[in-house]
């Protein structure tokens, strides 16, 4: 602007006259469009009010706010129109002597171009590096342009600006060698990775050929050394292989020349397997012999100490098939030779103080032996009277190791009988109560199980015990002493049979009675509504069964039964009912026991003996030792009268 200024200055100042004087060189459009517009020559509008040259620009010092200390920023003094309309012209006939100078220099400067070649380019782009090109897709023109980077972006506004010749020539000849250079690139670079990826698979190559070597240099060891496990395996068939044979094939022939693949197969393990095998061969045919001369000889087993201490010395050093050997053909013999010949009413050493030592190492090899135990003990419970404490000495330990099955057919068999005995003739009298029978029993409460020794209690004890304490409320005693007597007998059982809920029912009875009497109330006798009731029901059943002759072979019947009753009315009455008034026709108590089932059937006392009913199939069972056999109604007294007579 400067430059432009003072290019004005040194001009004449236009005159009025000569606005427009650039119109003789155009054909006066610009004047017609004034004219149009109400311009008469001077100023500019309507009123020639508007001035005709540009404003002057006035630069503000650096750092200065718009406004500050009222800073003038445009020129008061305006160039005439006529000098700048004269500036116009000249640098109009400036710029088109430069146009053609341009296109001089230009020329000049392509007659001055060099070029290179592929080889020269690759090696620049070396020492520069190789970019990363990628297209750029203009389309800011009428027209989509493609461009391999961002120098060339405005090539031809740059050359329209500097009025470049050919322009579009120039660029689309740039764009061609672009592409030549990417393309000699791309070829170079691929060129460069098919040489990375052949030294790669020539090392690649020659890594499988090593391991290759290797592996067959491997599977050659494996057949050598599969060639002397073979010969070995041959030897051990015939006989003839030796400990020290053994070692001298792993130790020489395998071992020392293949060391890394005797560790890689672990074949220690093999060469220990084929020892193991020999050295139970040399214990069978050495230490066994001396064993089994000692055993049968001097060893006794009612002692076991000796053999133990031998077996635990030498546990760690013989194979567990030796052990298993001394166990089954030197133990066991010995011990069912003794079990065999011991006599319970002569023996003074309990039997289970030589055997359960045993019971670790044998184990489920003792069950034959079981079995004849419990048979030796069985003929020695015979004689056996409950007063007799050597009973429970002997049969206690069993418990955990009989089966529970067994264990309870051989109490309710053998022991519970005796202790029913012993109930029944036990007498309850609070001036002098004699409580030795009674401590008979309980010495047996942890031995039986809980629900033979509460159906033992709720039968043979509770009964009298209630109706004695009934009768001693109603003669109007000392109730506390009623009180401490009721304590001291509930102090006598052990805690798991006062966990019972039958138990304390039958206490809880006991204790009602006591609190009516403290209270001045009626005591009412125990069982008695019960009792009416159970009367009454008794002389129903046996109306029903009174009126049908053949009841005594209910076992065939249906599970219902149509009776005859009185007035020629047909009456049902189940089969439970017929078993029922069966009972009670031969005077036998017929009652559920609480909380005893059998597949899903529900267990009844009837007499001495354990049954119960399938209406189903038409079926009654009877409990025989630890079985349940099919059985009809003409069978059960005869079988209550037999198990009375074994009680005995």
């Amino acid at each position: 602007m400067e430059k432009t200024a003072k290019g004005v200055g040194k001009r004449k100042e236009a005159k009025d006259g000569d606005v427009g004087e650039f119109e003789k060189h155009t054909k006066g459009i610009g004047m017609k469009l004034l004219e149009k517009m109400g311009y008469k020559g001077g100023g500019l509008g309507k009123n020639q009010q508007g001035i005709v040259a540009p404003i002057e620009a006035k630069m503000r010092p650096k750092n200065m706010g718009m406004g500050f200390n009222d800073f003038k920023e445009a020129s008061a003094k305006l160039p005439q129109l006529q000098e700048t309309e004269t500036v116009s012209q000249r640098q109009s006939q400036t710029v088109g002597r430069m146009k053609d100078r341009r296109w001089m220099k230009g020329m000049k400067k392509q007659q001055q171009e060099k070029y290179i070649t592929a080889e020269e380019l690759l090696a620049n782009k070396g020492e520069q590096g190789f970019e990363v090109f990628q297209k750029v897709i203009d389309m800011r023109g009428p027209q989509v342009r493609v461009l391999m980077n961002l120098e060339n972006l405005n090539a031809e506004e740059k050359a329209k600006e500097n009025d470049v010749p050919m322009s579009e020539l120039q660029h689309h000849v740039r764009l061609i060698v672009d592409l030549a250079e990417l393309d000699i690139q791309k070829i170079d670079r691929d060129l460069r990775n098919e040489r990375e990826t052949a030294i790669s698979l020539h090392q690649e190559k020659e890594k499988l050929e090593t391991e290759a070597a290797r592996q067959k240099k491997q599977l050659d060891n494996m057949e050598e050394i599969m060639g002397v496990v073979s010969h070995i395996e041959e030897q051990k068939s015939s006989g003839t292989l030796t400990l020290d044979s053994l070692a001298k094939y792993f130790t020489d022939d395998i071992k020392r020349k293949f060391a890394d693949d005797y560790k890689l197969c672990n074949l220690t393990c093999i060469a220990c397997s084929y020892a193991l095998l020999l050295f139970i061969r040399l214990v069978s045919e050495v230490a066994l012999p001396a064993v089994r001369i000692s055993g049968t000889n001097t060893w006794e087993p009612r002692d076991p100490e000796p053999m133990l201490r031998f077996l635990e010395s030498w546990e760690n050093l013989f194979p567990a098939s030796v052990v298993q050997s001394i166990l089954v053909n030197i133990v066991m013999p010995k011990l069912y030779s003794a079990v065999d010949s011991w006599d319970p009413h002569q023996e003074t050493v309990p039997i289970h103080v030589w055997v359960h030592p045993w019971l670790p190492q044998l184990g489920l090899k003792f069950e034959g032996l079981y079995q004849m135990i419990r048979m030796k003990l069985s003929m020695g419970l015979d004689a056996w009277h409950p007063s007799d404490a050597s009973a429970y000495t002997i049969l206690s330990p069993w418990k955990t190791v009989f089966d529970s099955a067994s264990w309870e057919s051989l109490m309710r068999r053998f022991i519970v009988p005796k202790l029913q005995v012993a109930l029944q003739e036990f007498q309850i009298n609070p001036a002098n109560q004699k409580l030795d029978h009674f401590y008979w029993v309980m010495s047996w409460a942890s031995a039986i199980p809980i629900h033979l020794m509460v159906d033992l209690l709720e039968r043979f004890f509770f009964s009298k015990w209630l109706q004695v304490l009934y009768h001693w409320l109603c003669s109007n005693p000392n109730l506390q002493e009623v009180h401490k007597w009721y304590v001291g007998w509930k102090g006598l059982l052990p805690p798991e049979l006062q966990a019972h809920e039958n138990i304390r029912y039958q206490f809880t009875l006991g204790l009602n009675m006591i609190d009516r009497a403290i209270e001045g109330m009626e005591v009412v006798q125990p069982g008695l509504r019960e009792k009416r009731a159970q009367e009454q029901r008794q002389f129903e059943v046996q109306q029903r069964a009174a009126a049908h002759a053949q009841y005594q072979t209910a076992a065939g019947m249906g599970s219902t039964t149509k009776m005859d009753g009185f007035g020629g009315d047909a009456v049902e009455m189940t089969f439970k009912e017929v078993v029922e008034a069966h009972a009670q026709h031969h005077g036998l108590l017929f009652k559920p026991k609480p909380g005893r089932m059998h597949d899903g059937h529900q267990i009844y006392g009837y007499g001495n003996l354990s049954i119960y009913v399938d209406p189903r199939h038409e079926r009654l069972y009877v409990q025989k030792e630890q079985d349940w056999l099919l059985t009809n109604l003409d069978n059960l007294p005869e079988m209550h009268n037999s198990s009375l007579k074994k009680g005995r």
